[in-house]
């Protein structure tokens, strides 16, 4: 699902979009008391960005065949804001914010309905599928995301 970035709390420009996956916390997301383990988040995000890749018409498979690419997470920081827990309905969002030649930086945010449950910033970098080194983010996908800031 896109939806056009509106939400003041998101911090986004109104003219870039969203993709949001819903995400439902099951029990095995959990820790004993019933709430989500923090390196359970780190899976929803991964899981979101994705999903996002995929709306764009980039699934895994293809950014390994075609292009010969795969992005590898160079940094992340997550901020947690109150805990998810178990049967939870969440909304996890993805937004590109910066493209370089070889690097996309993400913004993330984990809802539950108005409340920001989490939000991580996301640094991942455009390496080869076979070296492993640095390379050009491809075309297709670069003209996909458009100009960013």
């Amino acid at each position: 699902m896109r939806t056009t970035a509106e939400d003041d709390d998101l911090m986004v420009n109104s003219d870039k979009t969203i993709f949001t996956l819903p995400v439902r916390v099951y029990y095995q997301d959990t820790d004993a008391g019933g709430v989500v383990y923090h390196s359970t988040y780190l899976d929803f995000m991964e899981r979101a960005r994705y999903e996002w890749l995929r709306e764009l018409g980039f699934d895994i498979h293809s950014l390994i065949q075609t292009h010969k690419v795969i992005f590898m997470i160079r940094s992340l920081n997550i901020e947690y804001f109150k805990p998810a827990l178990l049967d939870d309905l969440l909304q996890v969002a993805v937004q590109p914010t910066e493209l370089g030649r070889c690097r996309i930086t993400l913004s993330q945010h984990m809802l539950r309905g108005e409340v920001t449950v989490a939000s991580a910033t996301v640094h991942a970098v455009c390496v080869g599928a076979d070296s492993l080194k640095p390379v050009s983010v491809p075309a297709p996908l670069r003209h996909k995301l458009g100009k960013l800031s």
